[in-house]
């Protein structure tokens, strides 16, 4: 009896399940789907590789010839099944960010963008190498000091190994519900993507729960936009050029950062500095009350959309349709409220079994996403005639 082949593929199919159907009710299943359900969820191409050579062995042995080995086989086909549905939704995504540009953005984007989708996919990282995390021709210099709160206040920035000079920067601010987390872990693909194209990336560590509570996360958001002003030349960033980004509590982080540019209370001891960005990316944001705390009425003043006052700098929503942390219903009601009807720009991209954390690999899903923001971004740099 092939019994590890059966056991191998029966963890393939527990994990395929959670990321096929992705329950999202009651909370302990939506918290399974990501929990087990995430990296396959991204690389269903790597399960697909090991069920391959796991089934190759077993056959090599003999293991398959048996009526317990055929229904075995069979029931690793159907998993295979499960991960090419898997597959397919992360390589449509593509069309999914298109769509979302051409509703989004004015008109004739793609005569004004130099580099229009669809882009040439890079297969090769893609389906063989999604966790590598760096890119030729990319420099990180890590640990940066920003501010007074040690570990912290660091953060790394990534640029082209040539130095370039007057570039735009994106500062990317991580998730981990304000309580864990760390500037090295996710939305690399970004950040090096963006460098290897010419930008200047800033990746922050930022003060925790229970270190700091609410404003103290914002403070310290809000500091590294200070730092890039009065710093980032001697690194080559041109800091009017400035947009933020954020994953989940991250992009709590950076929504705020959009609708409250030189508020006193987010910049204590250094007013004077201008904190107004030129746009906003939001990766499977939350938008609820402060973690931890009771949901109350009216919201807590957390929730970026409580300081949402009409108009907003342009905005880049990405949220799957499978979260289980972050719901793609508030993704939906927060989009259709800073829009104000259309009068703002606002680019919304809702991924078809995205999952929380999508931004952790070179997955097909993210690589078209960091698409869009590529175009977004220069569309939005070249509608204020910085580029």
């Amino acid at each position: 009896m092939p019994l590890g082949y059966i056991i191998t593929v029966t963890i393939a199919a527990w994990c395929t399940f959670f990321a096929c159907v992705a329950p999202r009710r009651p909370n302990l299943l939506a918290k399974s789907s990501w929990f087990f359900g995430m990296i396959i969820n991204e690389v269903p191409f790597l399960a697909v590789y090991f069920l391959v050579a796991a089934t190759v062995l077993t056959a090599w042995e003999g293991d398959l010839d048996s009526a317990v080995g055929k229904f075995a086989l069979i029931y690793c086909g159907m998993v295979v099944l499960g991960l090419a549905i898997v597959a397919w939704r992360g390589v449509r995504s593509d069309r999914v960010v298109a769509r979302a540009l051409d509703q989004g953005l004015a008109s004739g984007w793609r005569s004004r963008v130099t580099a229009p989708l669809p882009r040439h996919r890079q297969w090769l990282r893609i389906l063989v190498f999604p966790f590598l995390r760096s890119r030729r021709g990319v420099e990180r210099i890590k640990n940066i000091s920003y501010g007074d709160a040690g570990r912290s206040n660091l953060l790394d920035i990534y640029r082209c190994r040539d130095t370039p000079s007057g570039a735009p920067v994106m500062v990317y601010f991580h998730g981990g519900g304000f309580t864990t987390g760390r500037k090295s872990r996710e939305a690399r693909p970004l950040l090096t993507r963006l460098a290897s194209r010419g930008w200047v990336c800033i990746s922050a560590n930022y003060r925790l729960r229970p270190e700091t509570q609410y404003p103290g996360h914002q403070i310290d958001a809000n500091k590294v936009i200070a730092w890039a002003r009065e710093h980032g030349h001697a690194y080559g960033m041109d800091p009017t050029r400035l947009f933020v980004a954020g994953s989940s509590a991250g992009a709590n982080l950076a929504g705020l950062c959009a609708f409250t540019p030189n508020d006193p209370k987010f910049q204590p001891g250094f007013e004077h500095v201008d904190t107004e960005i030129t746009g906003a990316v939001l990766l499977y944001g939350y938008y609820g009350h402060y973690f931890g705390e009771a949901p109350t009425r009216p919201p807590s003043v957390l929730q970026p959309q409580t300081h949402f006052t009409g108009r907003t700098p342009p905005l880049f929503i990405a949220h799957g349709t499978s979260d289980g942390w972050g719901t793609v219903e508030a993704a939906r009601d927060f989009t259709s409220l800073v829009s104000c009807g259309g009068r703002n720009t606002v680019v919304y991209v809702e991924l078809p079994g995205g999952q929380h954390s999508f931004d952790v690999f070179s997955s097909a899903r993210f690589e078209a996403v960091v698409d869009g923001i590529e175009a977004f971004t220069g569309s939005v740099l070249v509608d204020r005639g910085s580029l």
